[in-house]
């Protein structure tokens, strides 16, 4: 059979719910029709839709990091970028350009394959992770039955590269960086999956795609909006900015206090890694809380479903990110004593609580009786803890000495 033919006999192929998934298809449709076996008409399906997602987001990185910039620039009452290119939209590009000729420098004591080896592995499990994440009706990549599982266990080898790269540098100013960043990381680590694992109870499932449908019908039935829910998505949203290095609580690259933690030693396109996988992971973990908070790619309304779903989900994420972009703009970093005490002291306690929150919605019926049981659950303790942990385990005012 022709392929054209075989295009043209498929309305559906090009309809905007679809679009994404074009390349996947338009693969998989070639090669079928040309006699190669299915296995590898899987294999080169599944390439196809990893190198939409890398495509798109390393875009949307590229985008997001002129964005931030002039985000900034306006919350501080400045210009920001405006050089390169019409009002600086070839910011980006420029930075590229900068990056790929900027000298490779490698310490004389590093270790010369793990120091090359740690960029890479930072970017690895930010595009692993955004793989399984459901952006429309029709588009997950690689839809896994234990898609939450992968994804969190994709996301502790982000710990094992931070830590590559701050001893293979072979200097105690990475070594230092490194240590605090892991710990950090470590710290904020179980609050997030904790407050996870409410979403996964009430579901029943640790398929993300079946989490996304069983949160449809309207934002009234988003897991967010819900007593546990909210509870569960504050906690959630302040570990993902722990977990992404975002301010205020970027203490592993805090180049006021430690040159740039564990990226020091790195330079040149080595350097631009580093900033490549934190952003692609803060897609990846902004994602994950729309999926298991926002609905997904759910509509807000019943009637809104004739926009593409995937639409909803880049709009939702937009609003997400330009959160992270006001609150880094808005706070003042932390010290490492607060960072780690409000992680073992607030956050894990508080993320604890959602599971028996989320236990009680479930099976008092889901209405105004849960609502009445389930919310006293959380607020007393709530407000226990923030009383505690502000008039007696808060950290002591500092009083400094000077020379006379």
């Amino acid at each position: 059979m022709n392929v054209f033919a075989a295009i043209s006999t498929e309305p559906s192929l090009f309809s905007p719910e679809l679009l994404p998934r074009l390349p996947q298809r338009l693969v998989e449709m070639v090669l079928t029709n040309i006699g190669i076996p299915e296995w590898l008409v899987t294999i080169a399906g599944f390439l196809a839709a990893a190198g939409t997602v890398v495509g798109v987001f390393l875009s949307a990185f590229a985008l997001l990091s002129l964005i931030e910039r002039k985000t900034l620039a306006r919350i501080q009452n400045r210009i920001g970028p405006n050089r390169a290119g019409w009002f600086g939209i070839l910011q980006p590009v420029a930075d590229g350009i900068k990056m790929l000729t900027k000298e490779d420098i490698v310490p004389a004591k590093a270790e010369k394959f793990l120091h090359l080896l740690a960029p890479i592995l930072i970017v690895v499990p930010s595009i692993l992770a955004l793989g399984v994440i459901p952006y429309g009706r029709e588009w997950t990549p690689v839809p896994l039955e234990l898609g939450l599982l992968f994804f969190f266990a994709v996301g502790s080898l982000t710990e094992v590269s931070v830590f590559m790269a701050g001893w293979a540098s072979g200097s105690k100013f990475p070594m230092l960086g490194a240590m605090r960043a892991i710990s950090q990381m470590v710290s904020y680590e179980l609050p997030l999956v904790i407050s996870a694992l409410a979403v996964v109870m009430v579901s029943g499932s640790l398929s993300l795609p079946e989490i996304v449908g069983k949160q449809g019908g309207g934002f009234w039935h988003w897991n967010f909006f819900t007593p546990w829910g909210i509870a569960a998505g504050i906690v959630f949203a302040i570990a993902a900015i722990a977990e992404a290095n975002r301010c205020p609580f970027d203490l592993p690259e805090g180049e006021s206090e430690i040159v740039a933690g564990h990226m020091t030693e790195y330079s040149g396109f080595k350097y631009a890694l580093f900033f490549m996988g934190e952003y692609l992971g803060l897609f990846a973990i902004s994602g994950l809380g729309i999926t298991l908070f926002l609905g997904g790619w759910q509509a807000p309304l019943p009637g809104l479903d004739f926009v593409p779903s995937w639409i909803w989900f880049f709009g939702k994420l937009a609003f997400v990110i330009f959160l992270f972009l006001w609150i880094r703009g808005t706070y003042p970093r932390l010290r490492m004593d607060q960072l780690m005490r409000f992680a073992w002291l607030c956050m894990i306690p508080m993320a604890l609580l959602t599971i028996p929150a989320a236990a009680i919605w479930h099976f008092t019926g889901r209405g105004l009786l849960s609502w009445i049981v389930t919310v006293p659950v959380l607020l007393v303790p709530w407000v226990i803890v923030a009383v505690i942990f502000n008039r007696r385990l808060a950290a002591s005012t500092r009083t400094y000495t000077f020379a006379e």
